[in-house]
Parts: structure tokens; sequence; C-alpha cells
């Protein structure tokens, strides 16, 4: 990954986590530079951002570590990504919530244009961004 990408990513994960970005922007400044998504392990507290050649990036979260549930509750994760599109709560708070509806991690495409949650059992729920699918 080139440093201009690899800057990129970090001052995204750093722009989330400080809630001075927005989810658009972010996929904006990732697509810009060439990223084409990333994996938000929320147990690791880490985001892996993936060029198309298969380079990588793994960035530390600066985020407390939730405990995840141990069931998967979809309803509370579309409810969280809801609060999140009309600015009702931080990135952190997104993250928290997430995890306390099971939520082990996420997967963006911006190939796809989509968010794959999923929890430990291995149920998903897939977020189609506007204009996607």
């Amino acid at each position: 990954m080139n440093e201009h990408a690899r800057k990129i990513a970090e001052d995204v994960t750093r722009g989330s986590n400080d809630n001075t970005l927005t989810f658009p922007q972010v996929l904006e400044k990732l697509a810009d530079v060439g990223i084409e998504g990333y994996f938000c392990d929320l147990r690791h507290a880490t985001k892996t951002y993936y060029m198309p050649d298969g380079d990588n990036l793994i960035v530390n979260e600066d985020a407390a570590k939730t405990p995840i549930a141990e069931r998967f509750d979809a309803v509370r994760v579309s409810a969280a990504l809801r609060q999140s599109q009309r600015n009702e709560h931080t990135y952190r708070d997104f993250c928290r919530k997430i995890a306390e509806a099971g939520c082990a991690g996420y997967i963006v495409t911006l190939l796809g244009r989509r968010a794959v949650y999923f929890g430990r059992d291995g149920e998903v729920y897939t977020e189609h961004f506007p204009g996607g699918k």
C-alpha cells in the first residue's frame, strides 16, 4: 500500500473515532486512493484496509473493546445503524451498541456497495449503501 493510501486509512480511522468524519466521507476518501474495502474487528479493535492487489493495512482502533453479546440481534444492529444515519450517536457509541447486539465485526465493500455485519454464531445482517444492490 502506498504511503498516501496508508495515511488516508489511518486518517479515516481516526476521523471515525473522533467523530469528525461521516461514513459517506470515509467511503469517498477511501475510494479516492483506491482502497476497495475494509474489515472492522470489534473483538480486537482493529480495521484492516484492502487494496485491489491484495495489499492491506491493519490499523488499531482508539476505542475501548466492548464484550460481544453471545446472540446476534439483527434488529438491534439495524436500529443502531439508523441512529448513526440520523447522527444520533458517535461512532464509538455505534460500535458499543452493535457489540451489545452480538456483532463481532463487519465488512465494508466499496465494490459491492454494502456492509455485512456478523455475529459470533455466523448470523449476518447486510446493509446496502444508497444506490447499491
